[in-house]
């Protein structure tokens, strides 16, 4: 499954956000983490802010701050904001039985995407990207290795 870069942007900010609990962190902070543009992040921490899960804190100092419950609140419910999850169209009872049957298998990958999604949350997804930190802090690290922008993440 591919996810828009707005969606995969909104994910990314919410777990730093969480990561730093208690904190505002601006646009600029995130954005330079993952190479991104301030402006796009901006429309994205707009769309979330909509959706209750940040508030903006304006003033020196000022930023985004994550207030949604990270143990509640879903991959699912962050990528819905951005992207059309809907399932695959059933294919016309008309068509060829390997349309109908293909519509099926389409059908459902989607519904385990859903499941998958709707099953982590980002509390969990913390743990799981604190737990690589750990696991690459045992390895040697290539030189000069990090992302430069979202594309290579």
């Amino acid at each position: 499954m591919r996810l828009q870069i707005s969606t995969r942007l909104a994910i990314f900010a919410v777990l730093e956000l969480t990561a730093r609990e208690g904190l505002q962190l601006s646009v600029a902070e995130i954005g330079r983490k993952y190479g991104v543009s301030s402006h796009h992040l901006a429309k994205v921490m707009h769309v979330l802010g909509r959706a209750g899960l940040v508030r903006s804190v304006r003033g020196v100092g000022g930023g985004y701050q994550f207030i949604g419950n990270p143990r509640r609140t879903t991959l699912l419910d962050v990528a819905q904001l951005f992207e059309d999850l809907s399932s695959v169209e059933p294919a016309n009872g008309d068509g060829p039985s390997e349309e109908q049957t293909l519509s099926e298998v389409l059908g459902e990958i989607d519904d385990v995407a859903h499941a998958t999604l709707g099953s982590i949350t980002i509390a969990t997804m913390r743990k799981l990207v604190e737990r690589r930190r750990v696991g690459e802090g045992r390895r040697p690290k290539p030189a000069s290795r990090r992302p430069q922008s979202i594309a290579e993440i």
